[in-house]
């Protein structure tokens, strides 16, 4: 446990007693669930070793960057499950639902004047990376931010991997040390509801399922991006598409999985994202279950160990992973060579969001994020490809691609995101062919889609999707 553990501060951990601590706190930024999870367990083991309850604290604000309905939605299914879990762990639980501008700020800075000591996630990206650089100067008392998204800890590697061929042998020697049984602690003092004033016990937001259009509704969000038509949030909602993935697709995963129509991957990014189910839970369950029906699943690790990890690393260890400028220096060149090649056609930020081009393949890879919250892997590289080959320049076509993720994909504004999007542009990636806009970035064409992929009934998906508002049978 201790390469996952930072000390973010030099407070001290405050003494139980009188006028001292009542519980330790734990505040769950990006893993939202209750097994599996490396950052409760060390919470659990903090409280333990000091004779204190725990308490977890889950915040969901209207200002956190692009806030609309798609993200609240998801992130409000959870709770009950949250709630439910940490019951019967006897853990103690306050959701807080920020829903205006004026109202509180600091409800976690109230909750760590009475804590021992205060322990969250440690993540590299997005709003819990700033909140980590900012809140443990103010917070008054230690500040422990521990790795619970990464299989083998991100403080294993020593600097910035420029690919999955140099990650991939440092993961798999360490491997066996860490895709292993998740052994939980049990909390030894049950928490009690009388160790909160009534103050602080306002601030908690009840939430059940059928409330959640109403407490959405309530909050100075976006409220122009509807809640997915496809994926609905929560920890038994990660536990249904895993068993489903496991029953009716792990088996065919290698040969199927980049052949969109035949809806062979896992649907786990979602909730990989926002933290609801654990990437070693995944890797244990897919592990024992090719062994049990006698197939390999090394295709379906690589890419939730080995390439996921490595979108982690680059985001660990690269401040500006959002930018142009972390690219290799080939691909600054071949874009500084190719910056003035003519575009045509050419499409606004606003043509693209609305899937408004000429190409019937990249509409539907559109439409699918606009609807589902997610695009297919493969037809992603595609739609982000054309985004290069479609936009003025090479920063605009990035910051559609940054823009679009944030506002509508439930796996967006994350490591992978970061990565993937930066691959189009040569990240991870090597020198091919020289050609106009891309230089001697890789190619991807409708042409070539359409020889290796059934385009066609992909997009009568689609259709039927937008049509309909939901998902028809699928294979």
């Amino acid at each position: 446990m201790r390469e996952r553990v930072r000390k973010l501060n030099r407070e001290p951990e405050r003494g139980a007693g009188e006028n001292g601590a009542k519980y330790v706190l734990y505040w769950t930024q990006m893993n939202r669930r209750v097994g599996m999870n490396h950052a409760l367990k060390y919470a659990v083991h903090s409280a333990n070793r000091l004779g204190l309850p725990l308490l977890v604290y889950e915040g969901l604000t209207c200002t956190y960057p692009k806030a609309n309905d798609r993200m609240h939605t998801f992130v409000l299914q959870n709770v009950p499950d949250m709630e439910q879990g940490l019951r019967e762990r006897r853990i103690g639980y306050l959701f807080y639902l920020r829903r205006r501008k004026a109202d509180a700020n600091d409800v976690l800075y109230r909750l760590a004047k009475e804590a021992a000591a205060v322990v969250t996630d440690d993540y590299p990206a997005f709003i819990a990376a700033a909140h980590n650089a900012s809140v443990p100067k103010k917070i008054g008392v230690a500040y422990y931010a521990v790795d619970s998204s990464c299989i083998v800890p991100m403080s294993r590697h020593e600097k910035r991997n420029y690919g999955a061929y140099t990650i991939r042998p440092r993961i798999h020697k360490m491997l066996p040390d860490y895709l292993l049984p998740f052994e939980e602690e049990t909390i030894g003092v049950a928490w009690d509801e009388g160790l909160l004033s009534a103050e602080l016990t306002a601030y908690r937001t009840p939430v059940a399922g059928g409330e959640i259009p109403a407490l959405v509704a309530s909050c100075e969000i976006d409220h122009s991006i509807p809640p997915s038509t496809s994926f609905l949030g929560g920890q038994r909602e990660a536990q249904k598409h895993l068993e489903e993935f496991l029953e009716r697709r792990l088996r065919r995963y290698a040969a199927d999985r980049n052949e969109p129509s035949r809806n062979a991957t896992s649907n786990m990014s979602p909730y990989l994202h926002f933290g609801m189910i654990s990437a070693l839970e995944i890797a244990l369950r897919v592990k024992a279950q090719a062994e049990e029906q006698g197939y390999m699943a090394g295709e379906y690790l690589e890419e939730l160990i080995v390439r996921r990890e490595l979108a982690f690393n680059f985001a660990h260890f690269t401040a500006n992973h959002g930018s142009l400028d972390c690219l290799p220096d080939w691909c600054r060149a071949t874009m500084r060579e190719h910056a003035k090649d003519p575009r045509d056609p050419q499409y606004s930020p606003a043509e693209f969001e609305a899937a408004a081009t000429h190409d019937p393949l990249w509409n539907a890879a559109q439409r699918e994020l606009l609807l589902r919250g997610k695009i297919h892997g493969y037809y992603r590289m595609y739609w982000g490809k054309k985004i290069i080959e479609w936009s003025p320049t090479y920063a605009q076509a990035l910051e559609t691609m940054i823009d679009l993720h944030d506002r509508y994909a439930l796996d967006g504004r994350d490591p992978n995101t970061y990565t993937n999007i930066l691959w189009c542009f040569g990240l991870h990636d090597r020198p091919w062919g020289t050609r106009a806009v891309f230089g001697s970035l890789r190619y991807m064409g409708f042409e070539g889609m359409k020889r290796k992929t059934d385009i066609s009934a992909y997009m009568r998906e689609i259709a039927y999707l937008q049509q309909m508002g939901k998902d028809g049978e699928r294979p």
